[in-house]
Order: C-alpha cells, then sequence, then structure tokens
C-alpha cells in the first residue's frame, strides 16, 4: 500500500503544483522535450478515439513574433524558445463539443507534461480572435481552427509564479449520491 500511497502523492504533487509559467530564460528546449510534450497531447482520450487535435511547433523568432502581434501576450510568445500552436481539425469532427473538450485534455496533458520535464508554460486563448491570421501566417488549410497557443521554455527563475487558490472541494461537489 505504501507504493501506491507514495505514487499518488506524487501525481497529486504534480498536478496542484503546476502553474501557469508566463517567463523563460533563453535556453532553447531540445528536440526531445518538445516530442515529449507533443506525445502526452497525443494521448489524450477522444470521443471514437478521432485525435481531432493537431500542432504546430515555432521555434522560428520571426514567425514567432509575426504570430505574436496577434495576442495582447505579445511578450509571452516573443520570449517563449518554442510556442505549440494547437488546431482541431474540423474534418475529423464527430460531435464538436466532444471533440473540444479532447482537444481540452490534450492541452492539459501537454502543460502537465512540461511542467513534469522542469519546463514552464501557459495556455493562450486570447489569440483565438486571430485564429484565421494565425492559420494563414503558417499556411494551413480553413479546415484547421486554432483553439490554443502554448508557450514553453525553462522558467525564468528570477519570476516565481503566484500559488493560486482553488475553491473547496465542498463548494464544488453538488452531490455524493
Amino acid at each position: 500500500m505504501g507504493n501506491q500511497e507514495n505514487w499518488l502523492s506524487q501525481q497529486q504533487q504534480l498536478i496542484t503544483e503546476r502553474r501557469s509559467v508566463r517567463h523563460f530564460d533563453e535556453r532553447p528546449l531540445s528536440l526531445k522535450e518538445i516530442d515529449a510534450i507533443l506525445e502526452a497531447g497525443r494521448w489524450a482520450p477522444s470521443g471514437l478515439n478521432n485525435q481531432p487535435w493537431r500542432f504546430v511547433t515555432v521555434t522560428k523568432s520571426d514567425l514567432k513574433d509575426k504570430i505574436a502581434t496577434l495576442t495582447k501576450y505579445q511578450r509571452i510568445i516573443e520570449q517563449a524558445p518554442v510556442i505549440i500552436c494547437v488546431f482541431i481539425d474540423n474534418n475529423t469532427l464527430y460531435h464538436r463539443e466532444k471533440d473540444l473538450q479532447s482537444v481540452g485534455a490534450a492541452l492539459q496533458n501537454m502543460l502537465l507534461m512540461a511542467h513534469s520535464l522542469e519546463l514552464g508554460a501557459v495556455w493562450l486563448g486570447e489569440i483565438l480572435k486571430n485564429s484565421k491570421q494565425v492559420c494563414k501566417l503558417l499556411t494551413l488549410p480553413s479546415n484547421y481552427e486554432l483553439m490554443a497557443v502554448i508557450a514553453t521554455g525553462h522558467p525564468d527563475h528570477n519570476y516565481e509564479p503566484k500559488p493560486k487558490d482553488r475553491k473547496p472541494l465542498t463548494d464544488l461537489v453538488l452531490a455524493r449520491r
């Protein structure tokens, strides 16, 4: 029982200690680190296993800078060594709401993987207002719809994310029947 409790504690710690990191140092990410984050997204659950998510990684500064102009969080994208643009492939949908939830699961998996690798990451959604322009910059066909951008890199250790409070579980559980 001790090993199982220890494993459960480690998993809970991974989830509860993850924070949105918006400040990165200049160290690049390795291809192995980037692929580990993408693999975590790939293994998210999806209805009928249709896996509607698609990813574009961007490390080139000139392209990141162009994408950055499309959001009020420009500085975060410019500073991050890697951004991962996460799309839904509208040609693969079987039930839009379920598929959107699946993309959310992929995003969460990716954020947790980044944290487990001691990287920082933040899920940026404000850029969605310019989804079509992002697709155009990335020369993607119209069936791809931007769902989020994840900015990731090595956290700037001169910046410490603020701890976040959560509502008590008693406020969130409607019933235990």
